[in-house]
């Protein structure tokens, strides 16, 4: 009897050593809020989901709660809404062009702050061009993630019942021109049933303008995010091809054309080519139901794009503890293998180099070789526009280009107004 009532006690103190060990180790684990736009096509969120969760279970420690903030322009405006209350996320992706904003906000704290020197070696693993948006006054703010530039997609079946050949896409803007004029359509009544091409003037007009601007040799803002350059001759000119799409050689819908809808439009033939992020590219290939082409976009006095997409940037109301863990699992999300995957899964472009020499793939681009095409057009891209109160500054360049596509303003003009307002807004960084 006695026997059994020493046995009975030490299994009830191995379980109490047990339960406080599990206590202590759920004690110590580190909880972190990550906010993560959704804003393009494909299962995006189950994604994130499926990362998120393999990453908790290879760090019991840390516990990575999604928060899906809407697109980009909605995911900053929360993000900075809940600093304001208190309770700011710990790790968010949000636009690379946000750097500033989120400095000015002294939201984010840089990774140098950090991790040791040696340690922040790691930031040498990505394309120099994405870096770009993410280092100013010699440190990093943001490591890139979903990162892309705009690619031209067209309908091979469309160019092919127009004469023209499939395999051949418009590589400057006067072929632009001349192929979407053999490509638009109408009916017996004279209505367009297929357009020429699609350039969206909403949702990210400044960056797809930002595009046209750099294509006919335009830069329009300083590095330091302090000037802008919007109605300069060259930008001026870019605007003025935009509006002609539309209404001079009519092979593009007049009035502004839908961010959110251009793919759906190409999807049912009512656009045989189209400009968009290369995020769009595997929901292009899982939607498209015909053959398609992807490739650059066609240059005038030089090609380019700019790049996009978002970074990944730690707040700064965050613990010690907190910090190390959001690296963690920054740098867990970012590895090769890991971005690798991630742009095969979205089309996004790989972030590293390294990236493009995994097993994985190099499978996918010899199976699917659009897939390297938004990394080759890396060659000639330009940072993104970011500023200062980069928010406002690209609104009132949006509200511009609206006015010019809509034809209430002439391009002159419409870009005089918002070179005025981004120098107010501008005024009290160059003092």
């Amino acid at each position: 009897m006695f026997g059994l009532a020493k046995a009975i006690k030490c299994f009830l103190l191995s379980l109490l050593a047990i339960c406080c060990l599990s206590g202590a180790a759920f004690a110590k684990q580190t909880e972190l809020v990550f906010y993560f736009p959704v804003s393009v096509g494909g299962p995006i969120t189950k994604i994130i989901e499926g990362m998120t969760t393999e990453f908790m279970k290879q760090h019991p420690d840390i516990k990575v709660t999604p928060v899906y903030a809407g697109i980009y322009r909605d995911t900053l405006t929360k993000a900075l809404t809940a600093l304001r209350g208190g309770e700011p996320p710990h790790v968010a992706v949000l636009l690379s062009t946000d750097m500033f904003t989120l400095i000015d906000e002294n939201a984010v704290i840089p990774y140098d702050d950090i991790l040791s020197p040696a340690e922040m070696s790691f930031t040498k693993n990505f394309f120099p061009g994405f870096m770009s948006n993410s280092q100013t006054g010699g440190k990093t703010w943001g490591i890139p993630f979903q990162r892309s530039t705009i690619v031209m997609y067209w309908n091979k079946e469309a160019f092919k019942a127009a004469g023209l050949d499939p395999n051949t896409p418009p590589k400057t803007w006067a072929e632009l021109v001349s192929f979407g004029k053999k490509l638009t359509k109408k009916d017996a009544s004279g209505q367009v049933t297929q357009w020429g091409v699609a350039i969206p003037s909403t949702g990210y007009a400044y960056w797809l303008f930002q595009a046209l601007a750099i294509q006919n040799g335009a830069e329009l803002m300083n590095q330091e995010g302090t000037k802008v350059f919007f109605d300069q001759p060259k930008a001026v000119e870019a605007l003025q091809f935009l509006v002609d799409l539309a209404f001079k050689h009519e092979v593009s819908p007049k009035g502004t054309i839908d961010w959110a809808t251009t793919p759906r439009d190409f999807f049912e033939r009512r656009t045989a080519i189209m400009w968009t992020t290369t995020g769009n590219l595997t929901n292009v290939r899982t939607n498209a139901k015909f053959d398609f082409g992807v490739g650059m976009l066609p240059a005038n006095t030089r090609p380019g794009s700019p790049t996009g997409g978002g970074n990944f940037y730690i707040f700064k109301k965050t613990t010690p503890e907190q910090r190390k863990a959001a690296v963690t699992f920054v740098q867990w999300m970012t590895t090769a293998d890991r971005a690798a995957q991630w742009g095969i899964d979205t089309g996004y472009v790989a972030v590293r180099p390294d990236a493009w020499q995994t097993k994985q793939m190099k499978e996918y681009v010899k199976g699917f070789p659009y897939a390297a095409v938004a990394r080759d057009q890396l060659e000639y891209g330009v940072a993104e526009l970011s500023t200062h109160d980069n928010q406002r500054v690209t609104k009132a360049l949006d509200d511009a280009i609206q006015a010019a596509v809509n034809g209430s303003k002439k391009p002159a003009d419409a870009l005089k107004d918002a070179q005025k307002e981004a120098e107010r807004i501008l005024r009290r960084y160059n003092k």
